[in-house]
């Protein structure tokens, strides 16, 4: 078959065999055709809301290797380039990048999704036709996601080693490779996700007892194949993708692991159903107090070979292009954010400016704005490591042993020390609890009254979101608590602590806040969806066998659909999925209407569910009556349904403003539910939640 140019892409087909044996199906030609239509990425994804479209075409899978040193005088070989999710990223930053994919079809979405680079190539076929052709100096050789498929690729009795000794001998003489995999002892996968490659539950955890395409290794197991194949413990060097190595948000390593309270965004099965069988928080958490992360990972990431010289990397690019930036520790004293395209270099400019506009608005003696220094290029601007415990780590000790009176006491000094600051030109949003590291007076003890000591010494770290106008302390230290209780659940106990009372937040302004919010949400995405909504819009299940999950306000699929009436009733076109907002879900209304282009909306529509249940209202703010639900009311906000089709209707008097809605949600089995009534015409209040 003759060579094919795409662009500036050669695909060489001199050991392809006519025909593609490994294939997603027809959804690989939807996906070409998307490619090929030029449509941006993320507004496919958003339109498809399938597993295929986000694995393949999401640029956030980019971020298991953006944080690799490559450079323009590298040479880089990626084996199993697949659609070109990692290509895209590793021909920006390389000189040269070769690929190896046993796929026509998916090397071609490859090649035109990155026609305009003109430093790849892409060999396809099998791997053991094309490696005796391959160089032997790349600086780089990456298998992400592919080294657990290394028994497909070759034979013998200890495939894996043989694999990866065959790649070495591809290496130039200082070269390095990665490899991004699966822990089969993953978290995840004792939680209730299954198995990645073979769909089973605890398949891994079992050690694969069945025929499997594909078989992943603890950090032990991988260190042992690594040390076979003569590569010394000095050269080998482990990190840890988080939540895992598909869509890394955080890069974790020996020298920088999670600290307590920050492993919480582990509702991740975007590809299948899972089940719900504990609190993978708390378990991180407990894990973590016995320093046993490393095995419980949901991923690693090894590098063989020079060690890189960071040590941690945090992205934010779940949002606009030109505010997409990452976070980088490097050699444990110096903390980078890196601008991740050349838009994002003039967000950058602006924290530079942040910086000097905080610093002669805050008494050194109340809050200290970390300094910073930018690049000369504008691409990179560094921090001096702050040592000491954020206010988070503070306020989560204090949650955690119920101490509510510290709770206040911190949340008071919070307050205060923000107030100080209060009547200047400019504003800090950022200044949510992480954000804030308490150093000196005995802060490391945990204990509040020395963190308000007024020897401690209270830093900002970060002061990316700075307006230029006086906001009030009481909407800043606000915000920090609504920002604190969204990304943890179980911290809604804060909400009996009074805290509001203290900074002095009345009913009205708390509502005015939080559309402020809403709207600051929707620039910073520019009204791009988030993985957790994407997630959601995919609509896999999460079944719920504790009680836990739907007790903590989220159904037992973990989702949300609603409905509205503009005068002709409701129909699927007319319908949504609402974000999550930590225990329950939240939308605006004229962001509604402004999106499907109606004038007027009638009445909306909930289904907590899709299969009979009981469901407890926790909230559906504004509203204060039902007008209608498919099932019948059997207490205070309770109802039975005895239809796959929950669903409760309001009828719509204010046009404006946030919708708020939380359910608890308990399934009830087939011959109960046929016995139930189908339908309530209920209007009795509904009890609001505080907060």
């Amino acid at each position: 078959m003759e060579n094919e140019k795409i662009g500036n892409i050669i695909l060489d087909y001199k050991h392809y065999a006519g025909r593609d044996l490994y294939c997603d199906g027809d959804v690989e030609q939807e996906i070409l055709d998307a490619v090929l239509s030029g449509e941006d990425a993320g507004l496919v994804i958003e339109k498809k809301a399938n597993w295929p479209f986000l694995y393949h075409l999401s640029p956030l899978r980019e971020n298991i290797v953006n944080w690799l040193p490559i450079d323009k005088d590298m040479k880089v070989l990626e084996v199993g380039s697949g659609c070109g999710a990692i290509t895209g990223a590793l021909a920006r930053k390389a000189g040269k990048v070769e690929c190896v994919d046993l796929s026509r079809q998916r090397s071609l979405i490859n090649a035109n999704r990155h026609k305009d680079a003109g430093n790849v190539v892409i060999h396809v076929g099998n791997f053991s036709d094309i490696e005796p052709d391959l160089d032997n100096d790349f600086d780089l050789i990456c298998l992400i996601g592919v080294f657990e498929y290394g028994q497909a690729y070759i034979n013998g009795d200890n495939p894996f080693a043989t694999f990866l000794n065959i790649l070495k001998k591809h290496l130039a003489k200082e070269g390095s490779i990665a490899i991004a995999i699966e822990n089969k002892f993953g978290l995840k996968y004792f939680a209730g996700c299954k198995e990645d490659h073979v769909g089973k539950y605890f398949e891994g955890i079992e050690d694969y007892p069945g025929d499997t395409p594909a078989k992943t290794f603890t950090e032990k197991g991988l260190l042992k194949i690594a040390e076979e194949c003569g590569f010394s413990k000095d050269s080998c060097h482990m990190y840890y993708p988080y939540p895992d190595y598909k869509f890394m948000n955080t890069l974790f390593s020996k020298e920088r692991l999670p600290h307590i309270g920050e492993l919480k965004d582990n509702l991740r099965n975007f590809d299948r159903d899972r089940l719900y069988l504990f609190d993978e928080k708390l378990a991180f958490d407990n894990i973590l107090k016995e320093e046993e992360f490393p095995l419980f990972s949901n991923s690693y990431m090894l590098i063989l070979g020079k060690k890189p010289e960071t040590i941690y990397a945090r992205y934010s690019n779940d949002r606009s292009d030109d505010k997409s930036i990452v976070t980088e520790m490097r050699d444990g004293n110096r903390v980078v954010k890196r601008a991740l395209s050349d838009s994002a270099k003039a967000h950058l400019k602006k924290m530079a400016d942040n910086y000097e506009s905080l610093s002669s608005i805050y008494p050194d003696s109340s809050l200290q704005i970390c300094n910073c220094e930018l690049s000369s290029d504008g691409s990179e601007i560094s921090f001096p490591f702050v040592s000491g415990r954020s206010l988070e780590e503070l306020f989560d000790e204090k949650l955690l042993k119920r101490d509510k009176e510290g709770f206040r006491a911190l949340y008071k000094e919070f307050y205060e020390r923000v107030k100080a600051g209060e009547g200047g030109k400019v504003s800090n949003l950022d200044l949510i609890f992480s954000n804030v590291i308490v150093s000196g007076a005995d802060s490391g003890s945990g204990d509040v009254a020395a963190a308000a000591k007024s020897d401690s010494v209270w830093t900002a770290i970060d002061y990316e979101w700075v307006v230029e106008e006086s906001i009030p302390a009481k909407e800043i230290a606000y915000r920090a608590l609504y920002c604190y209780i969204l990304e943890d659940e179980k911290r809604r106990d804060v909400l009996d602590y009074g805290l509001l009372d203290i900074i002095g937040v009345t009913a009205d302004e708390e509502e005015h806040f939080k559309a402020r919010e809403l709207e600051f949400q929707k620039k910073v995405t520019s009204g791009h969806k988030s993985l957790a909504e994407l997630r959601e819009a995919i609509g896999n299940e999460v079944v719920d066998v504790t009680g836990k999950f739907g007790a903590a306000g989220g159904s037992a699929s973990g989702k949300l659909k609603v409905y509205f009436d503009d005068g002709a009733g409701f129909s699927e076109e007319k319908s949504f999925y609402p974000e999550r907002k930590g225990i329950g879900f939240e939308f605006e209304i004229g962001a509604i209407k402004e999106r499907f282009g109606v004038g007027s909306l009638k009445a909306l529509r909930f289904d907590p569910c899709d299969y009979p249940a009981i469901v407890k209202i926790g909230e559906i703010t504004p509203f204060s009556k039902i007008s209608r639900a498919s099932g019948a009311k059997i207490g205070d906000g309770v109802y039975a349904f005895g239809t796959a089709d929950p669903y409760f209707v309001v009828n719509i008097k204010e046009e404006s403003g946030v919708v708020r809605a939380s359910f608890e949600v308990s399934p009830i089995p087939a011959s109960i539910a046929e016995a139930l009534p189908k339908e309530s015409g209920s209007r009795n209040p509904l009890k609001r939640l505080k907060g």
